[in-house]
């Protein structure tokens, strides 16, 4: 349904290295940058699913309602996405662990980012 996703960063080097810490567990490496943004997307990949922007001083996370959620092969990933994106300058939001709310085998973390955009990282367990 969604092509890609891109978000407006106030700065684009941190952004970078917090994306580049929270993806990497995920399976996403950076496919391309440039001065202006960068696209996170499978190794060797012509396309990115997601992309950051720089924005500067207009950069704005949506409010309490949205959030984006990544998918995670495994568990470890889940825990490498939030220990990363903790350590890569983001808030903690929720650590990994199941959430039965959301159905059964579903474990997840959250992280917000140096920007404020709220992001999961989760894994379906049968």
């Amino acid at each position: 349904m969604i092509d890609h996703l891109s978000l407006g960063v106030a700065d684009l080097d941190r952004s970078l290295a917090f994306y580049d810490a929270t993806l990497a567990p995920l399976g996403h490496v950076r496919v391309w940058s440039h001065e202006r943004g960068a696209g996170y997307g499978p190794p060797r990949s012509a396309d990115e699913p997601f992309a950051i922007h720089a924005a500067g001083a207009a950069a704005r996370a949506p409010g309490e309602g949205c959030h984006v959620a990544f998918a995670a092969a495994d568990r470890a990933a889940v825990d490498a996405f939030h220990a990363g994106g903790v350590a890569a300058g983001g808030v903690d939001e929720g650590a990994p662990g199941l959430r039965p709310q959301y159905g059964e085998g579903y474990y997840a973390a959250f992280v917000r980012d140096p920007d404020g955009y709220r992001l999961e990282a989760v894994c379906h367990e049968a």
